[in-house]
């Protein structure tokens, strides 16, 4: 089985969890999903998948969404795969996804193709160029709807232009506790960028955790957009060491980081809401090497930890109690093996 993307070292782990490319593309012959029958979806998702299939193009396994429970279409959600409203209906729609999850590619969503790679740490130029390569994979086999003046046209105009939204996870827990958060959400605005929740928009920042991306997507380049959002993205990093310097001369500070850690590893019952407070704790103790548990365990139960994500694990759906005494478990136990 491969190993998961996540589970990687990627430049400037300490704050930067993951990267994230995302290309809007569809195709020039067929209307919006929004306008297809299921029929018609089935077709589009059937040249994709066949697009894919030559030689050079990443191995990637073909899903059809109405095949899967609603615990294993919430957990692709939950591992930032497909999008929440993407898991919430099958019909006509597929998914292409790599054995490492790397690579994910919803059929049928708004667009006819969401093309999505994820690296860990900081990885912009990396994610988008194997993005591209994919895309233009699909490209050469494909007549995409493009127009010379706006660029790649997509069912929502927000995405016209590049059709790319490039992304970074941050965890900031200092800068949260500071109260630096909403000042940081107007500055960057100014700049073409967002902070969001960790699902995107209208989510809430569980566990610190924010997802910074580019607004922009007509009239800039793709080039142009990385190299601001890694700027942006490398500044706040070095504003949240600072803080975090600071924040941990102070003994209440580093008695919750203690106190977070000794309930995660002796806890019986564990909400995902109490886990994510605690773990974004842990996380910045096993950064700061003030706790005996390395960054990448504790990434590795970000994602394994989410309700519908322990439910897959065993394969059948838990309720909340079963989730949490489960959760709790399985805490104990990674925290032990460190």
């Amino acid at each position: 089985m491969s190993e998961k993307w996540y589970l990687g070292a990627g430049a400037q782990n300490d704050i930067v969890l993951s990267t994230r490319i995302r290309l809007a593309r569809n195709l020039s012959e067929y209307p919006f999903p929004a306008k297809l029958g299921i029929p018609e979806r089935i077709k589009v998702n059937n040249l994709i998948k066949d697009a894919l299939s030559c030689e050079g193009a990443p191995k990637l396994k073909y899903i059809e969404m109405k095949t899967l429970s609603q615990y294993e279409a919430v957990s692709l959600a939950e591992r930032h795969l497909i999008s929440p409203e993407f898991a919430s209906s099958g019909d006509g729609r597929a998914l292409l996804l790599a054995p490492d999850e790397a690579v994910s590619i919803m059929l049928c969503e708004e667009d006819h193709i969401r093309l999505q790679v994820m690296y860990a740490g900081l990885a912009l130029e990396e994610a988008f160029a194997y993005a591209n390569t994919i895309d233009d994979i699909i490209d050469s086999k494909l007549h995409y709807a493009f127009d010379e003046r706006i660029g790649y046209l997509t069912q929502c105009p927000t995405n016209l232009g590049t059709g790319m939204r490039a992304s970074v996870m941050l965890h900031l827990p200092a800068l949260t506790r500071c109260g630096q958060m909403q000042r940081l959400v107007s500055t960057v605005s100014k700049l073409g960028l967002a902070i969001r929740g960790s699902y995107g928009e209208g989510s809430a920042a569980k566990g610190d955790l924010y997802q910074l991306s580019n607004q922009i997507t007509l009239g800039i380049s793709e080039k142009s957009a990385i190299e601001n959002l890694k700027s942006i993205t490398l500044q706040i990093a070095a504003q949240e060491r600072a803080a975090r310097e600071e924040l941990c001369k102070d003994i209440n500070y580093e008695d919750k980081i203690f106190r977070a850690y000794g309930i995660l590893s002796q806890a019986r019952l564990l909400t995902s809401d109490e886990f994510m407070e605690l773990i974004s704790f842990v996380r910045l103790g096993a950064v700061k090497k003030l706790l005996p548990i390395d960054e990448h365990t504790v990434n590795d139960l970000l994602v394994s930890m989410q309700p519908a994500t322990i439910s897959l694990s065993v394969e059948r759906p838990l309720d909340a109690q079963e989730r949490d005494i489960l959760r709790a478990q399985r805490v104990r136990d990674a925290i032990k093996e460190e």
